[in-house]
């Protein structure tokens, strides 16, 4: 798995979360720091800026993944997010970010239904 630095930091301090997807590819494990809205059901929003990043496509590709934020590692599955949905995550993303997060909503956003119980600690 890829060391991503300062990602790994912001997933520790639960700022990111990593999010392990199978390559589409190569079907190796690829790992990326994405920026989350945690909803009140324990599903997670997230959206990639760039049509073609790796990790989204991966999810089209394979919807099953692993999240790690702070100390909780759980199995999640994706579902697209709709025009209406995906307005709205890119919304309360930028809100959460701040102004870096304006390249959203040009690429895939999802919604990370949990499938398992959360592990602690990783």
């Amino acid at each position: 798995m890829t060391d991503l630095g300062i990602g790994d930091q912001l997933a520790g301090w639960g700022k990111v979360a990593i999010i392990e997807t199978s390559g589409r590819i190569t079907g190796r494990t690829a790992r990326a720091a994405v920026g989350f809205i945690e909803e009140p059901d324990g599903s997670l929003l997230v959206a990639a800026g760039d049509p073609d990043a790796d990790w989204a496509r991966n999810l089209e590709a394979e919807p099953t993944c692993t999240v790690t934020i702070g100390e909780r590692r759980r199995s999640y599955r994706a579902e697209p997010l709709r025009e209406a949905e995906h307005s709205s995550a890119i919304v309360a993303l930028i809100l959460r970010y701040g102004t870096p997060s304006e390249g959203l909503g040009r690429g895939p956003a999802f919604r990370l239904r949990p499938i398992d119980e959360p592990t602690p600690g990783v």
